[in-house]
C-alpha cells in the first residue's frame, strides 16, 4: 500500500519568549508579507520592524503564558485527525515562522517513505500572505530536499459544511444563556494592507462570501442577533488597511452587547488570546459596551476534525 501523509500548515507562533525574535525575523523576511521587489530593501525594513517590535511582542506573550497557544492546539488537532484517518496515513504539521519548520517535518516524512502528501493550509480563506506563503515554503523546501512524493494542495475551505458547523457551535458555546437579540455579532478578520488587495489578493472577497454563508446558518438556527458585522483587526503601520477597523466598529455599538468570532483564524493565537480577549476587551469597557464576548477558534473541535477529514478524502 502506498504511504500517504496529511500535513497541516500554519503561520506558527513563539514556543517561548526567546522565539519571539525568530518569529518576527522570519515573518518580515517573507516576500509575501513585505512585498517590495528589492530583497535588500525588504531586509532593511524587516530588520527595523524586528528591532522596534521584539520587546513589545515579548510583553504580549508574557501576558498569555509566555508563548503562543497555537502549537499546543495544533498538536491536539493532529492527534484527533490521526485517530480518524488511521495508521495507514501519517498526519503532521509544519509552521511557517517558528518550529516545527517544513525541513524537520519533511525529514520525518522521508523516513516513512511517504509517496503522496496532502497539504492543508489552516486558513479558511485564501490570501497570498498566508496560504500562498505556507504552500510555497513547504513546496520549495520539499523539492530542494530531492524528494519525489506527489504533493496535493487545497487553497481554501470556508465553504465546508462541517467547518461552518464548528463556527456556529463556538458561537452557541459563548452565547449560552444569553439573548441573541441583545447582542451584535462581529466577525473579526485579520487585516490586510489595501495595496495587497488592490494587487489581486482575493482574501477580502472570500471573507465577505464566508460571512454571507454564516449569516444564513445563523438564521437557520434562529440565532437572531440584533445585527451582524464585518470588521478587521491587527493593523500595523501608517499605510491604508482594509476597513472598517474593529475599533471603529465597536464605537458604533453603544446600547448592546457584542460577541466576536475571529473568522480568519482556525487556531487560537496571540491575535485572539491577547488582542481580542485583553486589548479590545479594555477598549469595549472604555466605550461603555454592555457585555463583550469572544468566541474560541475551532481548535481541535470535533466538527473541525470532521472538516479536515472530509477535505482530505475529497483531495484523494
Amino acid at each position: 500500500m502506498k504511504k500517504e501523509a496529511v500535513v497541516l500548515l500554519n503561520m506558527g507562533g513563539p514556543n517561548n519568549l526567546d522565539e519571539v525574535e525568530v518569529f518576527l525575523k522570519n515573518m518580515f523576511s517573507d516576500k509575501n508579507i513585505l512585498t517590495m521587489k528589492s530583497s535588500l530593501l525588504r531586509k532593511l525594513v524587516g530588520g527595523i520592524i524586528v528591532f522596534t517590535r521584539t520587546e513589545s511582542s515579548q510583553d504580549i506573550y508574557r501576558q498569555i503564558g509566555g508563548k503562543s497557544p497555537i502549537v499546543g492546539h495544533t498538536k491536539g488537532l493532529v492527534k484527533k485527525l490521526q485517530d480518524r484517518v488511521g495508521s495507514d496515513v501519517m498526519v503532521d504539521f509544519a509552521m511557517r515562522y517558528t518550529p516545527p519548520f517544513a525541513k524537520e517535518v519533511i525529514e520525518r516524512l522521508n523516513k516513512q517513505e511517504v509517496e503522496k502528501i496532502y497539504l492543508i493550509p489552516l486558513y479558511p480563506q485564501y490570501s497570498t500572505t498566508t496560504t500562498k506563503s505556507s504552500l510555497e515554503d513547504f513546496e520549495e523546501v520539499y523539492h530542494a530536499s530531492g524528494s519525489d512524493a506527489i504533493l496535493v494542495e487545497i487553497k481554501h475551505f470556508f465553504e465546508n459544511e462541517s467547518y461552518n458547523k464548528a463556527i456556529i457551535d463556538r458561537i452557541k458555546e459563548q452565547m449560552s444563556g444569553a439573548k441573541y437579540e441583545d447582542f451584535d455579532m462581529i466577525f473579526s478578520a485579520h487585516g490586510l494592507p489595501q495595496k495587497i488587495v488592490d494587487a489581486g489578493d482575493v482574501y477580502e472577497r472570500h471573507v465577505k462570501k464566508h460571512i454571507e454563508i454564516l449569516k444564513r446558518k445563523l438564521q437557520e438556527q434562529d440565532m437572531n442577533f440584533h445585527d451582524v458585522h464585518l470588521a478587521y483587526q491587527s493593523k500595523v503601520g501608517p499605510m491604508e488597511w482594509l476597513k472598517p477597523s474593529l475599533g471603529d466598529k465597536l464605537e458604533s455599538i453603544k446600547d448592546r452587547g457584542v460577541v466576536i468570532f475571529p473568522i480568519a483564524f482556525t487556531i487560537d493565537n496571540s491575535e485572539t488570546d491577547y488582542e481580542l480577549e485583553i486589548e479590545y476587551r479594555e477598549i469595549a469597557k472604555e466605550l461603555g459596551i454592555k457585555e463583550y464576548k469572544v468566541c474560541r477558534c475551532p481548535n481541535d473541535s470535533d466538527f473541525f476534525v470532521d472538516a479536515l477529514q472530509e477535505i482530505y478524502e475529497k483531495m484523494r
